[in-house]
């Protein structure tokens, strides 16, 4: 049985995990870098370890300090959160080998959907629509424009194993696709450390829309419904929602899309919390891009509208505990709008904001929740993501959350950096949003008809 829990992580979702920890009665150890020891999961964990300096590279990267403070401490289990080393298969099977319990997949079923090559081929067999492109990494650049011809411009071209957007390129001709094969490739070797990449058809304006999935050790996957990622910059997810506008009105699709997901996830004999994340047409047609092995940053949104704390469940699960509900138990009957708050400047083109919080002021009251560690005095670090907050707001229906969404963003006061909450209110009160008829585009359209000082 598991006693206690080394954090992996820092910020918010280590915070999320501490408190789920302690819900269930079981110890939390939190490993920091230097620069965070001020953090809040740090202060509220039962026990904090320091394990390098502020870079992530000599920290939260650093599996074999990691390994060895979960040694020293006597920890049980180690729950990665997301991001640094939650889909690292060599730091999974550390874990495996030394005894301690990897809060997530086998890393044989990360390894399978981390090389997002073998992941597609994977759902493929098990009949789940992907997008046309490689079968594998592409050789050399003469191969690459044959096939990019072959499947016929506009084409993405991706990191075998990217995430967050890097090492991902769009060609429209041949001559920019030799220019862009190039940049994703250093991106991908200098992000990565693996400059292979491969190709698809792009898909033009379409919605990402991605579904939950839990699954336990003995057998058991469902899916816990959609969230909507539409509304992004750069391939960085900015607001997510659930249940998709896209979705509401097409509910023969979510069940379709649901059994595909969950379809994906016993191809690659999955286990825990990970996600399925699709592309879908205006025509309803979609297709399987990669799945997130791993916990989601935008997981709240599900919580707030099945009513299953995730978190928990993955504890659960790592315990060996069967899944406690089917399929069928399942219900949708809220809405939830998550908005991520960084430290960046949206009048700016983004610019990173770090700095000290002069005053911190988190908005409350009915369907409003925040997962921050941010708080008045706070220093951000800059070695980090940008992200310092999530506000989740929900309601009955969309509209409501819409409404309940600004009225909080009105109320989240942070002062002494700037943050994407100027931006987050412009885009909940935009016609196009609020119709729910945002795509993959919406932020390069919305960008160029809202005034610059609309997010200052």
């Amino acid at each position: 049985m598991i006693q206690k829990i080394l954090i992996a992580n820092r910020g918010e979702i280590a915070l999320r995990i501490v408190r789920a920890c302690r819900e269930l009665g079981i110890k939390s150890l939190a490993v920091y870098s230097e620069a965070d020891v001020q953090s809040l999961h740090v202060q509220l964990a039962d026990e904090a370890i320091c394990i390098g300096g502020p870079r992530s590279a000599d920290s939260y990267l650093k599996a074999d300090r990691i390994i060895a403070a979960a040694e020293i401490a006597d920890v049980d289990a180690i729950h990665p959160g997301f991001g640094f080393l939650s889909e690292n298969a060599e730091f999974a099977e550390q874990c495996e080998t030394c005894n301690i319990k990897f809060i997530g997949p086998p890393s044989s079923a990360i390894r399978s959907m981390g090389d997002k090559a073998v992941a597609k081929e994977t759902v493929k067999k098990a009949g789940v629509p992907v997008v046309p492109g490689s079968d594998g990494p592409v050789a050399n650049e003469a191969d690459a424009i044959k096939l990019a011809r072959t499947i016929g411009y506009p084409v993405i071209i991706k990191a075998v194993s990217g995430g967050g957007g890097r090492g991902m390129r769009i060609a429209h001709n041949d001559v920019s696709f030799a220019k862009e094969l190039h940049v994703a490739r250093n991106e991908a070797e200098k992000a990565f450390g693996d400059s292979s990449v491969y190709i698809e058809k792009y898909i033009e304006k379409p919605r990402h829309i991605e579904f939950q999935i839990l699954a336990d050790e003995h057998g058991k996957i469902i899916h816990l419904g959609e969230r909507d990622c539409s509304v992004q910059r750069r391939h960085q997810k900015l607001i997510e929602e659930s249940p998709s506008p896209f979705l509401i009105a097409n509910p023969a699709l979510r069940k379709k899309m649901g059994k595909a997901a969950v379809r994906a996830a016993e191809a690659a004999n999955y286990q825990n919390a990970g996600t399925v994340e699709f592309l879908v047409d205006a025509q309803g047609n979609f297709y399987f891009i990669e799945m997130n092995t791993r916990i989601q940053v935008e997981h709240p949104v599900t919580e707030e509208v099945t009513g299953i704390d995730l978190i928990k469940q993955q504890i659960l699960i790592a315990n060996g505990e069967p899944l406690g509900f089917d399929q069928s138990d399942i219900t949708f009957d809220r809405h939830a709008i998550e908005c991520r708050i960084n430290a960046e400047d949206p009048a700016r083109n983004f610019a990173p904001s770090p700095g000290t919080i002069g005053l911190y002021y988190s908005p409350g009251g009915h369907g409003v929740r925040v997962d921050s560690h941010a708080y008045s005095g706070y220093q951000i670090p800059p070695y980090y993501d940008s992200m310092i907050g999530k506000l989740i707001c929900f309601g009955k229906t969309r509209e409501i959350a819409i409404e309940r969404t600004y009225r909080a963003l009105s109320e989240y006061l942070i002062r002494g950096i700037k943050t994407t909450i100027p931006l987050h209110k412009a885009i909940m009160m935009d016609p196009v949003f609020k119709e729910g008829k945002a795509t993959t585009a919406y932020m390069e359209d919305f960008a160029n008809r809202t005034p610059a000082e609309m997010f200052e």
